[in-house]
């Protein structure tokens, strides 16, 4: 199942709303919802769009935002440049269902590789970027097993856990789905360049954000509600107490998704947010948890 094709127009449609300064996920969602298209809120009067921005945001939308039209070249010649490279819009026939009835599903995404991957039972393995050998040991054989048993991993390509557990994922012979905090043209880490190149060829590269952005550290957390809101579970391999792999256990929680997690040595940091997740409800799991 891939995307619709956008035209040139509805893409530069798309892109001149999201881009334009002031214009966040929820006022877009505003927009939307009262002007029904991108290209009838662009072309609207300032006065209506009053009703849904503030004013400056409404006259900021008047005219392309700043550098629309390389943006708009670099995506055109990005989708055309390689197989399995699409855009995916909030509205399309093939939106995953578990996104979006996640409680703030993106409104675009860039994706390559495999997109009827969004469509399969995933399940979300996530944790410290800095984990124990054994966390990391426990990432690999835990994603390793449960892709074997035909789950689709979903991770966000981070150093630690979530490295170990896309490559548990390949080294069964099954899928995953890398949700990145950058630009789907970027790699972050570098070193996980060719596990991203490995990726794209079997799995699916996932981003919200446009192409060449960075790694900036606000967007890893926006990244993180992706991650859950794909997955029917979210299962925490080691995570310190103010580890990003709570946040993604949070957003799976208020999602209504299940949370597991995987004790460890009560005197290890690593393991102190995995303990707080199962005094808070989560399951608990163990090796014989995916035997």
């Amino acid at each position: 199942m891939q995307p619709a094709l956008l035209d040139d127009d509805e893409l530069g449609a798309w892109l001149h709303l999201l881009h334009s300064p002031g214009v966040g996920r929820e006022a877009a969602r505003r927009l939307l919802a009262r002007f029904q298209s991108p290209q009838a809120a662009i072309a609207a009067p300032v006065e209506q769009l009053r009703e849904c921005v503030d004013a400056p945001t409404a006259l900021a939308l008047a005219t392309p935002p700043d550098g629309h039209a390389r943006r708009l070249a670099d995506t055109l010649a990005w989708r055309a440049a390689a197989p399995g490279r699409s855009l995916l819009l909030l509205g399309d026939a093939t939106y995953p269902a578990p996104l979006l009835h996640s409680p703030d599903p993106p409104l675009l995404l860039y994706l390559q590789g495999d997109a009827s991957l969004l469509h399969a039972p995933c399940l979300a393995v996530v944790g410290s970027r800095r984990p124990s050998a054994q966390g990391r040991d426990n990432a690999h054989r835990f994603a390793k097993v449960l892709a074997g048993q035909g789950w689709t991993i979903v991770s966000g390509l981070a150093a630690g856990v979530d490295g170990a557990a896309h490559e548990g994922a390949l080294a069964a012979g099954g899928r995953t789905i890398a949700v990145v905090g950058t630009g789907v043209d970027r790699v972050y880490p570098p070193s996980h360049r060719n596990l991203a190149h490995r990726i794209a060829e079997t799995g699916l590269l996932v981003s919200e954000l446009c192409l060449g952005t960075p790694p900036l550290a606000p967007n890893f957390p926006q990244r993180n509600r992706i991650i859950a809101g794909l997955s029917r579970g979210t299962l925490v391999v080691e995570a310190a107490l103010r580890s990003g792999s709570l946040i993604t256990a949070r957003l799976a929680s208020e999602a209504g998704r299940e949370v597991l997690a995987i004790p460890g040595s009560i005197l290890a940091p690593q393991s102190a947010g995995c303990h707080a997740l199962i005094r808070q409800g989560a399951a608990l799991v163990d090796r014989k948890s995916v035997v």
